[in-house]
């Protein structure tokens, strides 16, 4: 009886939300992995090896033309509501994917799946600034960006034993019961209260913001999956319809009731900010991390596996910054924790920058640590910063725009830095191509290192892989010092807790200045 009248108690019950969140957020993530793991599978098995670049496209882009939308649908509908959608059409993609019997359907459910996944992360952040006071939100969410690190470990294992021991269609049959039980914990352990007044929504901005970002992101996916040159009039068309949509979209936006993007975001200066911090950060940094994998493999000669798990070391540093931060960012402005962290990757990227073919397993563990000090406190403090600049009724839409930032600057990023690459790599190989074997220098820019090359000639193909990486991480570099003067523009002051009235609504942000 003590355990129902906790369940039930009228507020809400923290550590029920707070496990039914995590739940499905480890999964929605984990699913990521554990599809790459299962892909070949998959491709072989669907005949699908054209359109297997597309299976990653489609994720991003409905991801990422959904979540500003679902955060503003959750402004005015309720968080709790919104989010059980977004888990519903997740498992509903999840269906469809588990049970597809060809790449077109699986490419469908895919979709279906990022428009569930692009409202769960954002809105899981918002009801747990929602249901903990200041205080204790700050040390949940420092703990959430590591925790996210997990799927990482476990994708590759879990799915390469779902492929190997069960059958592959359980890498997404699996999200359906895990789904189930995160919907049914929230559900139970979470209380909101809605007005009855009728709410109007932004169509016209919603349709337009839709068709602008799916223009923008269209033209790197189609770079990476199509080979289109970053010159070719289809790539430049969706620019600058794109733009030209954006244009439109604002004075839309102007003229709406309940706008879909509220413009008086971008005269909040810390969303603005932060939104041009986390996608520069992410379009610099990621883009060059992501491939280094490649780098590992074919320079140092490490497994797939040993590559992957490299990232260890970055997550070993990065979760106890986190951490930190939460303890620290109610007591010392945000401002000088982020000058003190983001110092990190850019003395991170100028060692990357050096790598060369005796680059040892240990500078790149050091190096990770390096970066992994200073990314702790993204994790740890910028959706908290974003929730407390802004009123609590648009907690939702803030904190989807600067995660929507995020998610532009890491795709386009990984596109543009993989594109680059590829030119350097193919540039330096071309040089080599009267030493190579007849018709391998293309086969070696795009699918590595071959095995039983003359072992010179291996070495000068690892050393144009070499100068090619560190051109990519010189560039990276540039991008993190660009980051770092952007974190000078943030406010000076420690988050304070909102005052609240007899409503329960903010009635100002109180956030103590500091003197500099």
């Amino acid at each position: 009886m003590g355990w129902l009248k906790l369940v039930y108690a009228k507020g809400n019950n923290k550590v029920l939300v707070l496990i039914g969140l995590l739940i499905g957020l480890i999964f929605s993530e984990l699913d990521e992995t554990v599809v790459s793991t299962a892909m070949p599978t998959i491709v072989r098995e669907l005949h699908g090896l054209s359109l297997m670049g597309w299976v990653a496209g489609i994720y991003m882009l409905s991801l990422t033309m959904f979540m500003p939308i679902l955060g503003k649908l959750a402004d005015l509908f309720g968080r709790k509501k919104v989010y059980l959608t977004c888990v519903g059409l997740f498992i509903a993609g999840s269906i469809v994917c588990g049970l597809t019997p060809s790449m077109t359907v699986l490419l469908i459910g895919r979709g279906i799946q990022g428009i569930g996944a692009g409202g769960m992360m954002p809105l899981a952040m918002v009801i747990i600034g929602d249901t903990f006071p200041l205080e204790q939100r700050a040390k949940v969410q420092a703990m959430i960006g590591p925790v996210m690190f997990l799927p990482q470990l476990l994708g590759p294992t879990v799915g390469g034993y779902l492929v190997g021991h069960v059958n592959w269609h359980w890498v997404f049959l699996i999200n359906i019961p895990v789904g189930l039980l995160a919907a049914a914990v929230l559900a139970i352990g979470m209380r909101e209260a809605r007005g009855e007044e009728k709410r109007s929504i932004d169509w016209a901005g919603a349709f337009t913001m839709m068709v602008a970002l799916l223009s923008l992101l269209l033209a790197p996916v189609l770079v990476d999956n199509r080979g289109l040159s970053w010159s070719s009039p289809w790539v430049i068309g969706l620019f600058v319809l794109s733009a030209l949509l954006f244009t439109v979209l604002v004075f839309i936006e102007k003229r709406a009731k309940e706008p879909i993007l509220p413009l008086h975001l971008f005269k909040n200066r810390t969303v603005v900010v932060l939104s041009l911090f986390v996608c520069v950060l992410m379009l610099g940094l990621m883009g060059g991390i992501q491939m280094f994998p490649f780098f590992a493999q074919n320079v140092m000669g490490l497994t797939p596996t040993g590559s992957g798990y490299l990232n260890i070391a970055f997550m070993a540093s990065a979760i106890p910054v986190s951490i930190l931060i939460g303890f620290l960012i109610t007591r010392v402005a945000y401002r000088t924790l982020f000058i003190v962290s983001f110092t990190l990757p850019i003395i991170g990227m100028y060692l990357l920058s050096q790598v060369g073919v005796d680059t040892s397993v240990l500078y790149i563990i050091v190096t990770f640590l390096i970066m992994g000090f200073g990314m702790g406190a993204l994790f740890g403090g910028d959706n908290l910063i974003v929730q407390e600049s802004v009123e609590k009724k648009h907690s939702g839409v803030a904190l989807s725009f600067v995660q929507l930032f995020q998610t532009v600057g890491m795709t386009i990023g990984m596109s543009v830095f993989g594109s680059l690459l590829a030119s350097q790599i193919k540039g330096g190989v071309m040089k080599l191509s009267d030493q190579l074997p007849e018709g391998s220098a293309e086969t070696i820019a795009t699918g590595g290192i071959p095995q039983g090359l003359d072992p010179s000639v291996t070495l000068k193909v690892q050393e144009a892989f070499s100068h090619a990486f560190q051109n990519i991480f010189t560039i990276g570099l540039g991008f993190a010092v660009a980051a770092f003067v952007i974190v000078w523009f943030l406010k000076h002051e420690v988050l304070k807790k909102k005052e609240e009235n007899e409503d329960g609504e903010a009635e100002k942000i109180a956030a103590a200045p500091v003197e500099a």
